[in-house]
């Protein structure tokens, strides 16, 4: 019944640098707070209509764009030319939202490399938002990663910026929930490949927000699986012993894989968030 009143909004805005980026909400009549959504590599923000539709119907207006290169946003697949043109364009869909809302503090939400976008902003910008939140945050490299395939990686991107290279993402560590892994691997908006360029600018984006010492100011829930083998758990742990902003929390989930937000206890994990959120108001 709760879902019934919750409107469900797509439309377009313009990036940092003129990319036609694609938007989607999910609103309540009145709301009470502003959640704003930075999705995952090689996925896109519709892959959040259950978070979405959650905390709108408990009153919160949830935005979400598609990064430029994903879902259906503009751009090659898989590709950009810098990591900060991500970090450009949640800033300005920040602003975007901003207007839509002026009474109410934005909280930001990051998940996997979403979670490293914000993680970039909140920890190397003048974060202009009230709070944020990390899934799976990816802040530090997977033990698999070789470094063969890193300096590779790096060595084509010289010559070949756009050529691309598979991800090597196993999807059974996204859910422990089949259906979920299923649904992934059959969206035609999900790809299975990278750019050099991406790869490239991942790496370095994770080691520059990795090696870091400057504190973060901004209160922070900072949420991994324990059993996360896609987004190692020890990056979020790091990251976190630099947080300092009032009422930030760390909270692993001990079962529970990468996309925490589509794990059987996603209403749990939901409810968390839902408390964190309502105990900073207070």
């Amino acid at each position: 019944m709760e879902r019934s009143v919750v409107r469900r909004i797509e439309s377009r805005f313009e990036g940092a640098r003129g990319l036609s980026l694609f938007r989607r909400a999910w609103l309540p009549p009145q709301p009470a707070g502003v959640l704003v959504l930075s999705h995952g590599y090689a996925e896109h923000s519709g892959r959040y209509d259950g978070l979405g539709a959650w905390f709108a119907a408990r009153g919160f207006a949830v935005h979400a764009l598609d990064h430029q290169g994903h879902g259906r946003s503009a751009g090659p697949r898989g590709h950009v030319a810098a990591f900060d043109h991500f970090v450009d364009d949640l800033e300005a869909f920040l602003g975007v939202v901003r207007q839509q809302h002026p009474e109410h503090p934005l909280v930001l939400i990051g998940h996997s490399m979403g979670g490293l976008i914000v993680a970039s902003y909140v920890s190397e910008r003048t974060p202009a938002v009230a709070a944020a939140v990390t899934s799976g945050a990816l802040l530090a490299l997977p033990d698999g990663l070789s470094r063969a395939r890193i300096v590779m990686a790096r060595l084509l991107r010289r010559v070949a910026p756009r050529a691309t290279l598979r991800s090597g993402l196993d999807v059974n560590g996204l859910s422990r929930d089949p259906e979920v892994v299923r649904r992934y691997v059959e969206d035609p908006l999900v790809f299975r490949r990278m750019t050099t360029s991406l790869a490239s600018e991942l790496l370095a984006a994770v080691r520059r927000v990795g090696s870091a010492r400057s504190p973060v100011a901004l209160p922070m829930l900072m949420l991994h699986g324990g059993d996360d083998p896609l987004s190692p758990l020890e990056g979020t742990r790091v990251l976190f012993q630099r947080v300092r902003g009032p009422g930030s929390l760390l909270h692993i989930y001990p079962k529970l894989r990468h996309e925490i937000f589509n794990e059987p206890e996603q209403e749990d994990v939901f409810q968390d968030v839902l408390e964190w959120l309502r105990t900073r108001e207070k």
